[in-house]
């Protein structure tokens, strides 16, 4: 009867699991003994029956043990139901500590100030970051069992209602505070991405700008109409790629423009960028302009070049003819030399509106 009515319920779910195997030896045992009650009282229904002279002392003590068998058995029924009922509520406080536990871990992890130092560290905390999202969501069903059985354990054990409420209001407050973790570090990592994607994008940009300015001035200046002609064709094609990267300057314009919207924490360095990219690109598009208008003289003195040369030789070919001194020896003979020269006069004509 000492074990049956024993208040020891256990500290925790370890020890009530070790007072519930106990139990389960008592019971065997106590199994064990029924069937020597049962002998007693067959052996008392035969005194009875045989009107044993001490039937009512016999009747007495049979009913005596019947009741205390029956007492023992009730007694057994109820520690059973109390030891049962500790388990559970051992058990919830076992799954919110590991809950808590899990939750805590975790938070550290969140509670990280490493944003990443460059587009691929921030790309790779994000990835990590999302995991750990996953991680909660599928928590969260946790949780809100907890919380149900929580409920269900107050009703059904009102003598630990108090405990169970401390331990339900415990377990919400680590939730709640690391949702609110999750979503203060996924912003800071979005800013973050955002801020490295500018800069990714600035530093390719003016690396771009950079080759350009060198590529637009490596080329000498020609010395012959043809390769002038190549210059300014090759030029405009470098035109052309500038134009192609318009998009890309205002995009990253754009981006940088939202980021010092949102009062992004490295605005000033933001702001600094944004100048420098407007700086290169009109200093790269001053640039070509100032090589166009030297390919265009270029391309000018060339054409003035070989018009000279043309005029030249044509005033050289035309010196031999007027310094020919046939003047003809017949009408004939003098009429196509008039005619040879009057060719002449439309031809030098032709000749001076060339050259003024």
């Amino acid at each position: 009867e000492a074990i049956v009515t024993s208040e020891e319920l256990g500290q925790d779910l370890e020890h009530v699991e070790v007072l519930q195997k106990k139990f389960e030896e008592f019971q065997t045992d106590l199994a064990a003994h029924e069937e020597r009650v049962n002998e007693v009282n067959q052996f008392a229904g035969k005194l009875i029956q045989e009107q044993h002279p001490e039937e009512e002392l016999i009747k007495s003590k049979q009913n005596e043990v019947n009741a205390s068998w029956q007492r023992l058995k009730g007694l057994a029924l109820q520690r059973q139901g109390k030891l049962f009922g500790a388990a559970e509520v051992q058990r919830f406080n076992r799954d919110v500590d590991e809950t808590i536990s899990w939750i805590k871990e975790k938070g550290q992890l969140m509670a990280s100030d490493d944003f990443g130092r460059d587009l691929a560290s921030v790309q790779a905390l994000l990835r990590k970051h999302e995991g750990l999202e996953r991680d909660l969501a599928a928590l969260e069903d946790k949780v809100k069992a907890l919380c149900a059985e929580a409920d269900r354990l107050q009703q059904s054990h009102p003598i630990n209602a108090s405990q169970i409420q401390v331990k339900r209001e415990e377990l919400i407050a680590n939730w709640e505070q690391i949702r609110t973790l999750a979503a203060e570090r996924h912003a800071r990592l979005n800013d973050s991405y955002r801020l490295q994607r500018f800069l990714a994008d600035f530093r390719d940009l003016t690396s771009w700008v950079t080759e350009m300015k060198a590529l637009i001035n490596a080329d000498e200046l020609a010395n012959d109409v043809a390769g002038a002609e190549a210059l300014l064709d090759r030029h405009q094609e470098h035109k052309g790629e500038i134009d192609a990267h318009e998009d890309s300057f205002k995009s990253a314009d754009e981006s940088g423009q939202a980021l010092l919207a949102a009062g992004h924490y490295a605005s000033d360095e933001v702001k600094e960028k944004l100048t420098i990219l407007s700086d290169e690109r009109s200093a790269l598009l001053e640039l070509w302009e100032l090589r166009r208008q030297q390919y265009e003289q270029c391309m000018d003195l060339q054409l003035f070049y070989r018009d000279t040369e043309q005029v030249d030789n044509w005033m050289s070919k035309q010196e031999a003819f007027l310094l020919n001194e046939d003047l003809g020896d017949s009408l004939d003979s003098v009429e196509a030399l008039l005619k040879k020269h009057e060719d002449f006069e439309k031809s030098l004509s032709a000749q001076e509106e060339k050259i003024t």
